[in-house]
């Protein structure tokens, strides 16, 4: 709670002194791959297991700071029978889901940069932000989608949320090639204020919520965990990363250039 105080304290200084300074209102679209790390891929950050698209609106407040609200969609996967580990294979799990993200992104850019009225056309930067993301663990048996959070896996009394706070952060470059359009790439990992986007995360219970087959195999589809051993990793939150490259258009006006 104390980071969310922090960032509305540092949104709210930032809008306070931007009738000060030059303003410019940008709009933008990206697409790429994205990942995740968690009980499935407990330590490779770079695996990609789907793709991501996003769109935003940014007020660029001068040429280093900007405030952008922001919208992500992405899938990721994760499946025990691909992995190298013997144990994870033997556990058998597998999953995938939908992520549809909002959030609110601060900008840092390291240099002049134009949109903002700075003289340079090209920046690195960095961004850090607030938001909420749902998801959905799913798995497809047979050809039929079953959304695994119903099935009360690790013997839960009522399904988890499928919704969660994220925290999105990362860096990229920018740039500006012809007046009001510009180009950028980020890589931006999010931490997600749950352990179930895989629908993994506390110990094999049983008997599981149910007793027919369906719910026995996706508890423990390698038949033979005892009760109480670890079904997941010691990790209590989840994390997924976008990796895009975009496009976007920004609104100037005379104003951007006289300060």
């Amino acid at each position: 709670m104390k980071f969310k105080s922090l960032l509305l304290h540092f949104i709210l200084i930032l809008m306070s002194v931007s009738g000060a300074r030059a303003q410019a209102w940008e709009v933008g679209l990206g697409a790429g791959a994205a990942g995740y790390m968690g009980d499935l891929n407990p330590d490779n950050p770079l695996k990609i297991t789907g793709m991501s698209a996003g769109v935003f609106a940014k007020l660029n407040f001068n040429s280093h700071w900007a405030l952008g609200l922001h919208y992500n969609y992405g899938r990721i996967s994760g499946d025990d029978s691909q992995s190298s580990n013997a144990d994870f294979k033997d556990r058998n799990l597998k999953f995938y889901t939908p992520l549809n993200e909002v959030s609110a992104q601060v900008d840092f850019n390291f240099f002049d940069y134009f949109s903002g009225g700075g003289r340079k056309n090209f920046t690195p930067y960095i961004y850090a932000g607030l938001g909420g993301v749902i998801f959905n663990p799913r798995i497809k048996i047979n050809g039929e989608t079953r959304d695994l959070r119903l099935y009360k896996t690790e013997g839960q009394s009522t399904p988890y949320r499928n919704y969660a706070i994220s925290i999105p952060y990362g860096a990229g470059v920018k740039y500006n090639f012809n007046s009001n359009w510009s180009f950028f790439s980020q890589l931006g990992y999010r931490t997600a204020y749950t352990d179930y986007l895989d629908d993994v995360s506390g110990a094999y219970k049983y008997p599981v919520q149910g007793d027919d087959y369906m719910h026995i195999f996706l508890a423990d589809p390698s038949g033979h965990r005892p009760p109480g051993s670890q079904r997941g990793d010691s990790r209590k939150r989840d994390t997924y990363m976008f990796l895009q490259i975009g496009i976007s258009y920004t609104f100037l006006s005379e104003k951007c250039f006289t300060f």
